[in-house]
C-alpha cells in the first residue's frame, strides 16, 4: 500500500514538473509577441494626425498580436485542462509535449513575419507561414492527446469517457481548419488571419464546456 502511494506521489510530481516547465514556455512565447509592437517614428514635425496615421498603418501588427496572443492563451488553457486528467507521464507524452512547445516558441517569429509583410505583395507567403505554424501546433496537440489516451494507465481514475470524447472531438477540428486557413492565404491574406481569429474564439467557447 505504501509503495503504491509512493508511486502515485512520484507520478504527480513528474506531471507537475512537466506542467510547470510548459507554463514557463507558454508565458515566454506570449511575452515575446509584444516585442513586435513598435513605436512609430513620424519625424520631428509630429502632429496628432501624423501620429494617428502612423499608428493605424501598423494594424497588421495589432491583428497578428491579438490573434497569436489569444491562440497561445487558449493553448495554455487546453494544456492545463488536458493535464488535469493525467496522473503521471511517460516518455511518449514528454516528447509529444516537447514538440508542442517547440511549435509554440515559433509563433512569435511567424507573427512578426505576417505583421511585417501583411501589406506587401508577399502577404500570401507570410500568411501561409503563419497559418502553417498553427497547422503544426494543432498536429502537436493531437499527438500529445493521442499519446495520453493511448496510455490508459496515465489517466486519472475520474477521467470520464464523456470528457475524453469531448476533447478528442474539439482537437479533430484543428488540423483541417488551419489547413483551410493556409489555403486561404493565397486567396485573401486578411481572410486567412481572420479565420485564425475565429478559431481561437471557437476554442475559448468550447474550453468552458469540457
Amino acid at each position: 500500500m505504501e509503495t503504491t502511494a509512493h508511486t502515485i506521489r512520484e507520478g504527480e510530481k513528474e506531471t507537475g514538473r512537466l506542467e510547470a516547465f510548459s507554463d514557463g514556455v507558454f508565458a515566454i512565447a506570449m511575452t515575446l509577441l509584444a516585442l513586435d509592437l513598435q513605436v512609430p517614428r513620424v519625424g520631428a514635425a509630429v502632429t496628432r494626425l501624423s501620429l494617428s496615421e502612423a499608428l493605424l498603418k501598423q494594424w497588421p501588427a495589432y491583428l497578428a498580436f491579438v490573434t497569436s496572443f489569444f491562440t497561445i492563451l487558449i493553448m495554455w488553457v487546453n494544456h492545463h485542462t488536458v493535464f488535469r486528467l493525467v496522473r503521471r507521464v511517460n516518455m511518449r507524452i514528454m516528447f509529444a509535449n516537447g514538440m508542442l512547445l517547440m511549435m509554440t516558441t515559433a509563433v512569435p517569429f511567424t507573427t512578426a513575419v505576417v505583421a511585417t509583410y501583411m501589406q506587401t505583395p508577399a502577404a500570401s507567403v507570410a500568411c501561409a507561414v503563419y497559418t502553417g505554424t498553427f497547422v503544426l501546433v494543432a498536429f502537436s496537440f493531437n499527438w500529445l492527446w493521442f499519446s495520453i489516451t493511448r496510455s490508459p494507465e496515465v489517466l486519472r481514475s475520474d477521467a470520464s469517457e464523456r470528457t475524453i470524447e469531448k476533447i478528442s472531438k474539439n482537437y479533430r477540428v484543428g488540423v483541417p481548419a488551419y489547413l483551410i486557413a493556409t489555403a486561404l492565404s493565397f486567396v485573401d491574406a486578411r481572410l486567412s488571419v481572420g479565420l485564425c481569429s475565429a478559431l481561437w474564439i471557437f476554442w475559448s467557447a468550447t474550453a468552458r464546456e469540457v
